[in-house]
């Protein structure tokens, strides 16, 4: 993985808790969806490249499970943890039979491709 992530033992272990607890509820719950569905968007209102992705896969007859963390000024903690698990710093973030394949931009990409 090209990004650079702080190893353990550079984490005074008084702040160990704070980074693996940091709202991760809303982690389990993605992961949990992630695991039973096929095709998962999560996304925040507001945001047009998750509005386009989902009206791609809606178009392409594909289903999917949306999952919606707040709008640009509400929720940010919990897009904050996500983008945190995932590496991944934009919304959408579409995964596809578990795997994180990237954005709208991306998922456009495959469905172009017949990759889906």
């Amino acid at each position: 993985m090209a990004r650079a992530i702080l190893t353990q033992d550079r984490l005074d272990t008084a702040i160990e808790p704070k980074i693996g607890g940091y709202h991760a509820e809303t982690v389990a719950e993605v992961q949990a969806a992630v695991a039973a569905n096929r095709i998962v968007v999560v996304g925040m209102r507001g945001n047009p490249h998750v509005k386009w992705a989902r009206k791609a896969l809606d178009a392409a007859g594909l289903p999917f499970r949306y999952m919606e963390y707040g709008s640009y000024t509400s929720q940010w903690h919990r897009r904050l943890a996500l983008k945190m698990w995932s590496g991944w710093p934009t919304f959408p973030m579409v995964f596809v039979d578990g795997v994180l394949i990237g954005g709208n931009s991306d998922l456009k990409k495959k469905l172009s491709e017949s990759a889906l």
